[in-house]
C-alpha cells in the first residue's frame, strides 16, 4: 500500500497502515501529498494500491498525461477513495486511467473509519454509491421524528455495532443529540436500495434552504462536472437578505479550457430546476481545502469574502 494520507487523521491510520499491517502487508507513508512526486513513488515502490481523498486522485488525474510511462507500468489492483463523495465522473476517469477498480468507501472517526465500502470486483460497484454495510448496521432515519425509514427514502443515515462509539466524553449534549434510541446519528443525508448499497445524497448541515427549497451542493457539484471545462466545483450557500440563503458555486476549470459564468449557469440550468441553479459562480486557481485535503465547504462563503 501507497499511504499517501495524513497519519494524524483515521482515514490513513486505520485504512491504509493498521488494515495492511493486519494482513500481513507492507506499507509505504508518504512525507505528506505532493501530486509533483506522486507518480515518482509508484515508479519506485509499486504499490498494488492506494487510498485517498477525491481533491488527491484529481490531483493525480491531473499530472497522469504526462507521466504516460509510470502509468503503462503500473500494477494497481484497486484503488480507494474514502473521507469525502467521489464524484462518478473523477471514479470514471481514474477507472479508464489506471485500468483498475476504484472502491470507494464511507467512514468516520466515531466508528473506527470504515461504514459501508463497494465490494471488489465481480461483486457490482456504482459510481456516485459507497456501497454496502461493512462493520455496523446502517439504517435510514427520519430527522425529525426519529424513526428509521423504508428502502429508496432519504434520511440521516445512522448506525449501530461493536465499532461505533459509546459516545463522547464529558459532553452530555453531544451524545444527547448523537443517539437516538441506540442508533449513533452520522450528520449525513442518504438513502439505501433494496440491495442494501447507500447512496449519499449530502450532509446535513451543508444542505442549503433557498427560501423554504432543500438543495443538496453534491447534485449540483456532480452537474457542474460534467461541464467539459470544469475540474473541480464546491457549490455553497451564500446569505440572501429575502430567502436566507442562496445557491454559489467555486470552479476550477481544467487546463487550456475556458468558460465563462453565463455558460456554467446556462449549462446547469439545462440539467437542474431553476431553484438549484447558482445565482453566483466563482472562478479559482484552487478550492479551499481542510488538513486532509477535503473540499471546505462550510464556511466557504466567509473565506471568499461573500458574507
Amino acid at each position: 500500500c501507497l499511504n499517501i494520507m495524513p497519519l494524524f487523521h483515521i482515514h490513513g491510520l486505520i485504512a491504509a497502515v493498521l488494515s495492511s499491517l493486519s494482513a500481513g502487508a507492507s506499507v509505504h507513508c508518504m512525507p505528506g501529498f505532493n501530486a509533483l512526486k506522486a507518480f515518482a513513488w509508484f515508479d519506485a515502490i509499486k504499490p498494488t494500491w492506494y487510498t485517498a481523498v477525491p481533491t488527491m486522485h484529481q490531483a493525480i488525474l491531473g499530472r497522469a498525461a504526462r507521466n504516460q510511462a509510470s502509468v503503462d507500468a503500473m500494477g494497481l489492483r484497486f484503488i480507494r477513495s474514502s473521507s469525502s463523495s467521489l464524484p462518478p465522473q473523477i471514479m470514471t476517469e481514474l477507472e479508464a486511467t489506471f485500468g483498475c477498480p476504484v472502491i470507494e468507501a464511507y467512514g468516520m472517526t466515531e466508528a473506527a473509519h470504515q461504514m459501508a465500502s463497494n465490494p471488489l470486483p465481480p461483486a457490482p460497484r456504482f459510481p456516485g454509491c459507497v456501497g454496502i454495510a461493512a462493520g455496523p448496521e446502517v439504517a435510514i432515519m427520519d430527522e425529525g421524528t426519529g424513526s428509521l425509514l423504508g428502502i429508496g427514502e432519504i434520511g440521516e443515515i445512522v448506525i449501530r455495532g461493536p465499532n461505533v462509539t459509546a459516545g463522547y466524553e464529558n459532553n452530555p449534549k453531544a451524545n444527547a443529540e448523537g443517539f437516538t434510541d441506540g442508533w449513533f446519528r452520522t450528520g449525513d443525508q442518504g438513502t439505501l436500495d433494496q440491495a442494501g448499497y447507500l447512496r449519499l445524497t449530502g450532509r446535513l448541515k451543508e444542505i442549503i434552504n433557498r427560501g423554504g427549497e432543500k438543495i443538496s451542493p453534491r447534485e449540483v457539484d456532480e452537474i457542474l462536472l460534467d461541464h467539459p471545462a470544469v475540474a473541480q466545483v464546491v457549490t455553497f450557500a451564500v446569505p440572501h437578505a429575502k430567502l436566507g440563503e442562496d445557491v454559489a458555486a467555486a470552479v476550477v476549470l481544467k487546463e487550456g479550457q475556458e468558460a465563462d459564468e453565463k455558460a456554467l449557469r446556462s449549462f446547469a440550468a439545462e440539467r437542474l430546476a431553476d431553484f438549484k441553479v447558482p445565482r453566483k459562480v466563482l472562478f479559482l486557481e484552487e478550492i479551499p481545502k481542510g488538513a486532509t485535503g477535503k473540499l471546505q465547504r462550510i464556511g466557504l462563503a466567509e473565506k471568499l469574502g461573500l458574507v
